[in-house]
């Protein structure tokens, strides 16, 4: 079983970006699906996170960023718009089986990460 990430990339301040996570290879839908982001030195930040029944946002993104999920395709889908410099960083795709949680440990499995450098 693997994530595997797209998207990403450079943007300017106040602009948008997507971000495009595929799960293949696991034997039923992963039950929760969620993004972190993480600075070198530093812990990973819960970014959003969904589930089939719920869907939540960290505080630092909440209603900048919108997470959606296609179960017909296994695939989650982070639109991020307003960006700000701040949220430069490497953002990682997660699935689980214990819901949303917002700590790294609660996922089973990540994708390699995605560079998101936000810049004038």
């Amino acid at each position: 079983a693997q994530l595997v990430e797209s998207g990403g990339g450079l943007a300017q301040p106040g602009g948008s970006l997507s971000l495009s996570c595929a799960a293949s290879g696991f034997t039923s839908n992963p039950y929760a699906m969620s993004w972190f982001r993480q600075t070198p030195g530093q812990e990973r930040e819960f970014v959003a996170g969904t589930s089939r029944t719920a869907t939540y946002y960290g505080r630092a993104v909440k209603g900048r960023f919108v997470i959606r999920r296609d179960t017909s395709e296994n695939t989650v889908v982070l639109q991020m718009d307003d960006l700000k410099i701040e949220d430069t960083n490497v953002y990682y795709c997660a699935a689980g089986e214990r819901g949303v949680v917002t700590t790294p440990t609660g996922y089973n499995y990540w994708g390699q990460g995605t560079q998101v450098t936000v810049s004038a």
